[in-house]
C-alpha cells in the first residue's frame, strides 16, 4: 500500500536530511558548545490529540499538562529505520543520568502501514526494551504539529511546557545532556514552574512476555548434515544450538543481559544479535560467525571448544568513511547478516547501506558494494546505492541482498566489472503486498533471503517479506514473485530463513518460534523447544 503524494514528497525529503534543526519562532537552537546561561523555551508546545494510543501505561494516556515540572524528550521514530534503533543506548543514558528530571516519550511516526499497527509498535517496544511512554502517531498528527521532518527527530520541552529546541539524526547525545542539564539549572528555583522530581508511572510492555523461551528471534541457520539448529534469541541476547527437533544442546551469552564480552560460552554476552553464517575451508562448520548488530562486532564461536571472541569490529558503532582496515581497529556500522562465500564472510552493514567483506586470512575488512548514500542506485559496486541491507544469500555466482528499507531485493556481482542491481523493488517509498513480475511487484520491508537450487521453473529464491509476514518465490531471472500460500495468516514479521536440504528453517519473530517448512510440498510446522538440561 503507498502513502499519499503529498507524504510520500514530504517524506523523500526527510529520508536524507540527517542534521536538520527545527526553526520555529522562539526556537532554540540546540547546542553542545558549554554555557551556563539560562535555557527555556519561548512557545508553548503543541498538546497531544486525545484519542492516540499509548503504550508503556497501562490504560492510561499523557497530555504535556501531566508533564509540567518535567523536562520533556520526544524522540520521533519508526521501527524499521536504522537511525532511530542507533539513538536507543543515548536515550537509555539520558534516563539514567536525569532519572528524576526528565521523561523521555516516544512518538512512534510510521514510514510502512505495518509500522502504523499499535500491536506491531507495541512488539517492537518489548524487542527493544523501552522503558518510557510511547505514543502512536499513526496519522502523523503530532509529527506535523511539531515540524518534524526526519527519521529520527528529537525535540526538548521545559518544565513550563515551551519548545526549547530540536534536532535530527544520530549522533546528539553529548547536545542532548548539555541542553538538559541546562534547562534543569534554569528551572531549579523557578517559582512558577519549578522541576518536579519523580518518576512517571509506567506499566511495561515487556512484563507479558517474561517467560517466553524465545523472544523475537531474528535469524536462524539450518545444518541438517548435521542434524543442528543456530538460532539467534535475539531480545533475550543468546545464540541457541539445537536439534532439528529442538532439543537445546548449547547457549551461547545470557538472558537478559546484554554486553559485549568475550570468553567461554557461559561468560560470554551479546546485544541483539541477528546473522549467522559458517566459515570457510574444512573447518567451517567447527565455526559460527554472528552479527552481533548493537555491539557493532562480528563475533567467533568455536564449536568445540564453546570461546566466544572478536573478530572484527571496535565494540560502538562508527559511521565508516573508508573502505578497508584492520578488522579489530575498523569500526562497523549495525551488522544485520553475515554469509561465507569464497572464503570471504559478507556483512550486511544495516546501519552504513552497504555490503562488507571480513577476510579471516588476514583479518581485514573491506568494503564490497554500496555507495553509503541511502538510496534504490545501480551501477559499479561502490557507487550503487543500498537502504539498511539486512539479508544475504548466493548462488555461487551472484549476491542476493535484502535491501530492507527500499523494499527490494538487489543482486551483486564481483570481480572488475562488479555491479549491484536491483532483481525487484521500485524505491524507498515504494512498498505494499504485490506478486508479478518486474516493477509490478511490491514488497514490504524484507528482511531474509535465501537460495534452493532445486527451485521449479527458475524460482530458486525464498524471500522473508517481513512486513507482508509471508515468504514468497523469486525468480531472478524473469523477476517473477509468487507467494507461499501455506506462509500467509501464519507467520508474523519473519526476520530470517535458512534452507538446508529441502527443508526451509523460519525465524517466525513476531511468533517467538522457529518454523520449518518442506519447500517442494509448502507444508509447514512449528519446532519446539525442549531442554532438559535446564540449559535456558
Amino acid at each position: 500500500m503507498k502513502r499519499t503524494l503529498s507524504l510520500t514528497i514530504l517524506m523523500a525529503f526527510a529520508i536524507v536530511s540527517v542534521a536538520i534543526l527545527l526553526s520555529w519562532p522562539g526556537f532554540n537552537r540546540l547546542s553542545a558548545a558549554e554555557s551556563t546561561e539560562p535555557l527555556r523555551g519561548q512557545r508553548p508546545a503543541p498538546e497531544f490529540p486525545a484519542e492516540l494510543d499509548w503504550l508503556n501505561l497501562g490504560d492510561r494516556k499523557l497530555s504535556l499538562e501531566d508533564l509540567r515540572g518535567k523536562v520533556v524528550l520526544l524522540d520521533f521514530w519508526t521501527y524499521g529505520c536504522i537511525n532511530c534503533i542507533h539513538i536507543i543506548p543515548d536515550l537509555r543514558k539520558l534516563e539514567a543520568k536525569y532519572a528524576d528530571e526528565l521523561v523521555v516519550i516516544g512518538v512512534h511516526s510510521a514510514k510502512f502501514a505495518q509500522e502504523g499497527k499499535t500491536e506491531n509498535i507495541q512488539r517492537l517496544v518489548i524487542r527493544y526494551d523501552l522503558e518510557h511512554p510511547v505514543v502512536n502517531d499513526n496519522q502523523m498528527q503530532i509529527w506535523r504539529s511539531f515540524g518534524a521532518r526526519a527519521w529520527p527527530t528529537l525535540v526538548l520541552i521545559d518544565p513550563a511546557g515551551n519548545l526549547v529546541g530540536g534536532l535530527s539524526g544520530e549522533g546528539h547525545y553529548d547536545t542532548l545532556d548539555h541542553a538538559i542539564g541546562r534547562i534543569i539549572n534554569t528551572f531549579e528555583n523557578d517559582e512558577e514552574n519549578p522541576i518536579k522530581r519523580g518518576h512517571v508511572e509506567l506499566k511495561l510492555e515487556k512484563e507479558a512476555v517474561a517467560n517466553n523461551t524465545l523472544l523475537f528471534p531474528g535469524k536462524v541457520l539450518a545444518d541438517e548434515e548435521n542434524q543442528r539448529l543456530f538460532i539467534s534469541d535475539t531480545s533475550h541476547h543468546r545464540i541457541l544450538v539445537t536439534d532439528l527437533d529442538g532439543k537445546v544442546q548449547h547457549v551461547y551469552g545470557k538472558k537478559g543481559e546484554p554486553a559485549l564480552k568475550d570468553g567461554k560460552s557461559g561468560e560470554a554476552r551479546f546485544a541483539w544479535p541477528q546473522g549467522m553464517s559458517f566459515g570457510p575451508g574444512a573447518e567451517g562448520k567447527n565455526q559460527l560467525y554472528v552479527a552481533d548488530t548493537e555491539n557493532h562486532v562480528i563475533r567467533l564461536i568455536d564449536l568445540n571448544t564453546h570461546e566466544v571472541s572478536t573478530v572484527a569490529g571496535i565494540g560502538k558503532q562508527q559511521y565508516q568513511l573508508q573502505d578497508y582496515g584492520p578488522a579489530l581497529t575498523t569500526g562497523i556500522n549495525s551488522p544485520w547478516d553475515v554469509m561465507e562465500w569464497d572464503g570471504l564472510i559478507y556483512i550486511a552493514m544495516a546501519g552504513q547501506h552497504q555490503v562488507w567483506t571480513y577476510n579471516p586470512a588476514d583479518k581485514t575488512l573491506h568494503a564490497f558494494a554500496g555507495s553509503r548514500r541511502e538510496e534504490l542506485r545501480d551501477g559499479a559496486l561502490l557507487r550503487g546505492g543500498l537502504n539498511q541491507p539486512s539479508g544475504l544469500a548466493t548462488d555461487g555466482t551472484s549476491l542476493y541482498i535484502a535491501d530492507s528499507e527500499a523494499s527490494a531485493i538487489r543482486v551483486a556481482t564481483t570481480g572488475d566489472e562488479g555491479r549491484l542491481d536491483t532483481v525487484v523493488g521500485l524505491g524507498l517509498f515504494d512498498f505494499g503486498d504485490r506478486d508479478g513480475k518486474g516493477n509490478k511487484v511490491l514488497l514490504q520491508h524484507p528482511l531474509g533471503v535465501a537460495y534452493w537450487p532445486k527451485g521449479e521453473d527458475g524460482f530458486n529464491l525464498v524471500l522473508a517479506d517481513t512486513y507482508n509476514s509471508k515468504l514468497k518465490w523469486l525468480n531472478p531471472e524473469t523477476r517473477e514473485v509468487r507467494t507461499i500460500a501455506s506462509t500467509a495468516d501464519v507467520l508474523d514479521e519473519p526476520g530470517g530463513i535458512s534452507i538446508s536440504k529441502d527443508n526451509i528453517y523460519i525465524a517466525d519473530t513476531n511468533n517467538h518460534q522457529i518454523r520449518v517448512m518442506e519447500l517442494a510440498s509448502g507444508k509447514l510446522r512449528s519446532i519446539v523447544l525442549t531442554d532438559g538440561e535446564n540449559r535456558l
